[in-house]
């Protein structure tokens, strides 16, 4: 598999890891709290993947590769926190953590495409990556306010789906370029 091969595959695994915690993030009527949760930990493990494969296929060390690589750190982390038993507050605290490294490494990946001469691929990847940091500072945001017992309203699910956007748009401009 070609690098190009392995890049589009690994952003789409993000994506799809991406959808699959936003729906894990929002309230439903249909699904119970195990399975929001179970497909939060699916989701994050997903993100983890493709960002990881994503961080493979760079030979040498950019700030693309290196925010992958954050990211990846960022999703272990929000997984840590779902899989061991910490209490409440530790679990919200990795998750806010998680989130925090998610939103550097996409900052880290997005100082990268404004560095490269401007084209629809790069155009894609500044988008993507700005409406992930997006999506990850207000999932971090919303987790503060939880670990303050202020009532974060939605702005965890917003951050989720702004988020997966983020990452679908990227996973686009791999794909078409």
């Amino acid at each position: 598999m070609s690098n190009k091969e392995k890049a589009v595959f690994g952003a789409w695994i993000q994506a799809i890891g991406t959808v699959t915690a936003a729906v894990g993030s929002t309230p439903s009527k249909v699904l119970t709290d195990q399975q929001l949760e179970n497909l939060n930990l699916w989701g994050n493990i997903l993100q983890g993947t493709g960002n990881a494969i994503l961080a493979d296929t760079e030979d040498t060390f950019t700030l693309n590769k290196i925010g992958n690589m954050i990211q990846a750190i960022g999703n272990t982390t929000v997984v840590t926190g779902i899989i061991i038993d910490f209490s409440e507050r530790t679990q919200t605290l990795l998750d806010v953590q998680g989130n925090l490294l998610q939103a550097t490494g996409g900052g880290a990946a997005l100082a990268d495409a404004f560095g490269e001469e401007r084209s629809i691929e790069q155009l894609y990847s500044i988008y993507g990556n700005l409406l992930q940091v997006i999506g990850n500072s207000m999932q971090a945001i919303a987790g503060g306010m939880e670990l303050r017992n202020e009532d974060p309203g939605n702005i965890n699910v917003a951050g989720s789906w702004i988020q997966a956007i983020g990452s679908i748009i990227s996973a686009i401009g791999e794909t078409k370029y």
